[in-house]
């Protein structure tokens, strides 16, 4: 039996129907390690975690809105009872590094994972890089969520035969089975957390500069809450003949799939996503995709030209990206078919594939720290 142990911070509901798959393969058993139930600015509604696992002492320190440390010794004692063959860690806190440094000094193989880029990370100070280095020279294999996070990995000397993908995923089949609505109730769609660095004003102006072009009232769906939510309103007030904005508020994982239905366009105008997986979202109901070239998916799940366009955050061209897709049925229902085309790749199966792949590669690579890495 092959025996994994994977830390974590807190339990995404987008990993957990991977972490079920894993728990339920044959030869395998499987633990994961939460440092927290749940992060103070989350408002996830998770699916029912029937895999084994177990919750740290919470410790938590607020570096900022949005990013937390956390620092949980008891991780090693919790290694220690689980007994790993494998240590799998997605991050580099405190309590990632105990995991790793029990993995490294018992001779256990250790597997970094990372949702990350080399587009993300460029910015790291070299002291966080230097710990990367550290880590990743005494690692046997790497896990990474997109083509993107395999590139971060191979700039600090890792071969391509140590890199797996887990990508990021949605349940595809509860949107393929939502029914399309008679008719679309909105032409827009913002769906994300509504603070700065997700551009929901930049979307607003967007649908602005629409409404213009075509001539008529736009109709834009924000879903989602945030510390910009009131600036967005107000916003919104000032010219309603050209936009009208309804704003959903929070929407639990059952409500997604119909409300992305009544729309005909995603728009993502994010300045930094390491991946997106909102795009998921989008592309699963059926929806063309406009998105910065800040977010992992673009390139990737988004294809410049074929089910979204790629486009830096000018609003007058994103005006006319959106009203070429609203204007020309042809290329919407192309955009749609491809959107649900390309996101089919990405499922729970294959990112729980991917990890698995990863961890049974760990075990046969040899003792850890035979990585050349760059000086």
């Amino acid at each position: 039996m092959l025996r994994i142990a994977l830390v974590t911070n807190e339990p995404p509901p987008y990993r957990i129907p991977v972490f079920q798959r894993l728990g339920r393969m044959p030869g395998v058993v499987f633990q994961v390690i939460f440092c927290a139930r749940r992060e103070p600015n989350r408002k996830w509604d998770l699916p029912p975690m029937e895999f084994n696992h177990t919750f740290l002492k919470e410790r938590i320190t607020t570096v900022k809105d949005g990013h937390y440390i956390h620092n949980n010794p008891d991780v090693v004692p919790a290694l220690m009872r689980f007994a790993p063959d494998v240590v799998v860690t997605d991050g580099f806190n405190p309590t990632h590094l105990y995991a790793f440094a029990h993995a490294w000094l018992k001779g256990l193989p250790h597997v970094p994972m990372t949702d990350g880029t080399d587009l993300s990370e460029r910015a790291l100070s070299r002291v966080h890089k230097t710990i990367r280095r550290f880590v990743y020279a005494r690692s046997s294999a790497f896990v990474s969520a997109s083509v993107g996070g395999e590139r971060l990995f191979r700039s600090y000397g890792i071969d391509a035969e140590r890199c797996f993908k887990s990508y990021l995923c949605i349940d595809n089949d509860t949107y393929f089975r939502t029914p399309e609505p008679v008719e679309k109730k909105y032409d827009l769609i913002f769906c994300s957390r509504i603070v700065p660095e997700k551009s929901p004003v930049f979307a607003l102006h967007v649908a602005q500069k629409l409404a213009k072009k075509l001539g008529r009232q736009v109709r834009m769906l924000f879903v989602g809450s945030g510390s910009a939510e009131a600036t967005v309103r107000s916003e919104a007030l000032l010219q309603p003949e050209l936009v009208r904005a309804d704003f959903h508020g929070f929407a639990t994982q059952k409500e997604l799939p119909g409300l992305y239905r009544s729309a005909r366009l995603f728009l993502f105008p994010t300045l930094a996503d390491v991946w997106g997986i909102v795009a998921n979202e989008a592309c699963a109901a059926g929806l063309p995709v406009i998105v910065s070239p800040h977010a992992g998916v673009a390139g990737e799940l988004i294809l410049d030209g074929q089910n979204g366009f790629i486009c830096e955050l000018d609003e007058e061209l994103w005006a006319e990206r959106a009203a070429a897709l609203l204007t020309k049925q042809d290329m919407w229902r192309e955009f749609s078919r491809r959107s649900q085309a390309l996101v089919q790749e990405y499922t729970f199966d294959n990112a729980a594939s991917g990890l698995l792949s990863a961890c049974r590669f760990a075990l046969t690579a040899g003792e850890p720290g035979k990585v050349k890495m760059p000086v």
